[in-house]
């Protein structure tokens, strides 16, 4: 379900635009429709409230925990099902952060995510994502949404920013808050600056060298380094947030003294944060994490040259925390028959 859909069935039901509002505001709150002083007797029309417990009821059904994986360190991997029958996963993350979904699997085929593996399976509707955020707010406060858990947000452009205008509006969620996150698309850069809500961006690097990023991100767009770098350093300056660089750290593949000196000089002075995360083992693929000593010291020699960096643990390392392995286990187990698509990734050369 789309939020224009949404706002056209509540039309239907003869709301006004400040009925609209209302129920909107309440629902992506997770709040009763009946919260507040004025009752739904005194402000909403009798048409509109008669509908509202079925249409509250499918909205309900967007979005519903299949399973739920706490993790040692606050964190909790839900496994989401859809009302299709289709899974996504969300993440409750330490305080009060959520991770959310916005495809079902991904096209970027990222080599070291198990997610990349499925290709893409289908959109969510922009509905979809707001009911995920309904749902953990309904376990616990949410009060900032990341857009990095399964799906590239720049392939479902339209629907992840009319979610993040309805969350930074009525949702009331920090503009700052809400985390854009993608490999880069040029897209991103033109339509993030015009939205009435301008998230903070992250942007997945991995890599400084174009060839070794391409081998690790095989359907990202061919952008340089530099130039995604350039223009996110833009976005940083017009909207007052630090660019976040998310760098997942695969022992041998990204983590040498030319990566090291290729991060210095992209980044040294940049208004950015460059999150280096030690990869989340997953199964049946070679990569490694490094050792969490060494991860360190990659950190400090960064600190040292003039890049903030921040060591990151990944949140629910201990339930499955790599994006995808929670579905992966679940279509194994008979959760939910969907199509996958498998491709073999190109083998990785670590640098010489």
């Amino acid at each position: 379900m789309q939020l224009d859909h949404l706002r056209q069935r509540l039309r239907a039901l003869g709301a006004k635009p400040a009925h609209e509002q209302r129920v909107l505001r309440l629902w992506c709150q997770a709040l009763p429709q009946d919260s507040g002083r004025r009752k739904p007797e005194d402000t909403l029309p009798a048409r509109l409230r008669d509908g509202l417990p079925a249409l509250m009821a499918e909205l309900d059904a967007l979005a519903v925990v299949h399973s739920q994986h706490p993790g040692e360190d606050g964190s909790a991997r839900l496994l989401v099902r859809l009302a299709d029958g289709q899974t996504v996963e969300s993440v409750l993350l330490p305080r009060e952060g959520l991770c959310v979904s916005s495809q079902v699997g991904c096209a970027v085929g990222c080599v070291f995510c198990m997610t990349g593996r499925e290709g893409l399976l289908r959109q969510l509707g922009s509905a979809e994502i707001v009911a995920q955020v309904v749902l953990a707010r309904r376990q616990r406060p949410v009060k900032k949404v990341v857009f990095m858990g399964m799906g590239e947000p720049a392939h479902n452009l339209d629907n992840v920013l009319e979610a993040i205008a309805l969350l930074g509006t009525l949702g009331n969620i920090g503009h700052k808050n809400l985390v854009f996150s993608t490999v880069g698309d040029l897209r991103v850069f033109e339509r993030l600056p015009q939205g009435p809500v301008k998230p903070a961006l992250a942007l997945s690097l991995h890599s400084t060298r174009a060839a070794l990023r391409e081998q690790l991100l095989p359907r990202a767009p061919r952008i340089a380094p530099d130039e995604l770098v350039a223009r996110a350093e833009d976005y940083a300056r017009s909207t007052g947030y630090p660019i976040q660089y998310q760098w997942t750290l695969l022992e041998g593949i990204n983590d040498g003294a030319e990566e090291l000196d290729g991060i210095v000089r992209l980044l040294a002075g940049k208004y950015a944060v460059l999150n280096m995360i030690p990869y989340n083992s997953v199964e049946g693929l070679d990569f490694r994490r490094p050792s969490w000593d060494r991860a360190a010291e990659l950190a400090r020699h960064l600190h040292r040259r003039g890049v903030l960096t921040k060591l990151r643990h990944s949140a629910g390392q201990d339930v499955e925390g790599g994006c995808g392995q929670l579905r992966a286990r679940a279509l194994a187990d008979g959760a939910a028959p969907v199509r996958v698509h498998r491709a073999r990734p190109a083998a990785i050369h670590p640098p010489a």
